[in-house]
């Protein structure tokens, strides 16, 4: 059996992993068109503090790690899929056939239509290259402008205040976070990072980039600021552009069923790259964190090895931490047609708590500064438990659901 896995991240190492024990006999090669061993995206904000060397990036530390579980590490990238004749066409010239495909390939960052990106001193924050580049132009002191306040900008932001740099952020939306946060939570993240330092614009955007000695961004607004970097944080694309023409049904990602399978049988998808069907919910949606990658990895490498395992519902759930003020949302927590929601607000002390119910059922959560029992939340909404007349006591007081939990939880057991 011969198992090509396109993208080398963490889906792509844990999926190979998995087949090797699984699949003894077969021959599995990693494909991945950087340079460096396979490493992980997570891990670059840590390199870019100090925090770490380059090698703490990398998935595997022993050098002969991949040689002793016969991966074959293939650095060259993907250009076409012929299922038909299942071969893969690169851009070396070569060819590589197989008879179970993995698409691990992951997302790209988006470049806007942005005059001026192509100069010097403009940035992407995505690769060890990048990250490379950055810091030789990112010095102590610096004036960085940075595109983009979303979960992956704000981690980056983190990085760039540790570095001791003047950092702007412009961010198109209405808050911060826009699309994990309440605009009421967005807003006080906001708070936090002007409170930290961080000049932080809302609700505009760049029109163009030059260069007048340092970098100059023209607003749409009419103004401008003056930077010694910048970096581009504006969003992400699924990297899928290979599968055209292979039959390969794709929609934001590559859809795929319960068995990580797509369209065309025999070829599998996992990681951020990978549109998943969520039980939870009924919709496909792709569920962008490390933790929910490598378990697709694992179901698909299954699969792949002839067995029958099926995801299982998958909640949608991010956490983040902002210079230490750790916000997490939960489920559907923009909350559902005809539901019911509450939050509780304390600017001064920086918490914050949104629950959303449909029916007697919580099914989405949003929250700031409120770590302890944070748990609690995702057994609530992923145990899909009914709370009974705990629920109007919710929406009166909605701090009290550590003991919705217990009394429901404990009683349905």
């Amino acid at each position: 059996m011969k198992h090509v896995i396109v993208g080398n991240g963490p889906a792509g190492v844990v999926a190979a992993e998995a087949l090797r024990k699984l699949d003894p006999a077969s021959e599995i090669a990693l494909v991945g068109d950087e340079p460096e061993p396979p490493y992980s995206r997570m891990a670059l904000p840590y390199l870019m503090m100090g925090h770490i060397a380059e090698s703490g990036t990398y998935l595997r530390k022993a050098p002969d790690h991949y040689r002793r579980h016969r991966i074959d590490l293939v650095r060259d990238r993907v250009e076409a899929v012929d299922p038909g004749a299942r071969r893969l066409r690169l851009a070396s010239g070569g060819t590589l056939e197989f008879d179970r495909m993995l698409v691990a390939t992951g997302v790209r960052p988006v470049r806007p239509p942005i005059p001026g990106l192509e100069l010097p001193g403009v940035h992407f924050c995505w690769s060890l290259g990048d990250v490379r580049s950055l810091l030789a132009d990112a010095k102590p002191g610096a004036r960085v402008l940075q595109l983009g306040a979303g979960f992956i900008g704000c981690i980056i932001m983190e990085a760039l205040v540790m570095r001791g740099l003047a950092l702007t952020i412009v961010e198109m939306g209405d808050r911060m976070v826009p699309r994990m946060m309440t605009p009421i939570a967005g807003g006080m993240i906001r708070d936090w990072c002007e409170e930290k330092g961080v000049r932080v614009l809302l609700g505009e955007r760049i029109a163009s980039i030059r260069r007048e000695g340092a970098l100059v961004a023209e607003l749409a607004s009419g103004g401008r600021v003056e930077a010694d970097v910048v970096i581009v944080s504006a969003g992400v694309r699924a990297n899928t552009e290979f599968l055209q023409g292979s039959g390969v049904e794709c929609a934001a990602g590559v859809l795929v069923d319960e068995a990580m399978q797509s369209s065309v049988p025999g070829i599998y998808a996992a990681g951020d790259v990978a549109e998943a069907f969520n039980q939870a919910t009924g919709e496909h949606a792709i569920n962008a964190v490390q933790p929910a990658a490598v378990d697709q990895a694992r179901i698909a490498a299954a699969n792949m090895a002839g067995r029958r395992v099926t995801t299982r519902p998958e909640l949608t759930l991010n956490v983040l931490d902002t210079m230490g003020l750790i916000s997490a949302s939960f489920g559907r927590w923009w909350g559902v047609p005809g539901g019911r929601g509450v939050e509780l607000v304390d600017r001064p002390a920086y918490r914050y708590l949104s629950l959303q119910l449909d029916g007697d059922r919580l099914v989405g959560a949003t929250s700031i500064g409120l770590t302890e029992h944070i748990g609690v939340l995702r057994g609530l909404i992923e145990g899909r438990i009914a709370l009974g007349p705990w629920a109007e006591r919710l929406l009166a007081e909605p701090l009290r659901f550590p003991e919705a939990y217990l009394a429901r939880a404990q009683g349905a057991a």
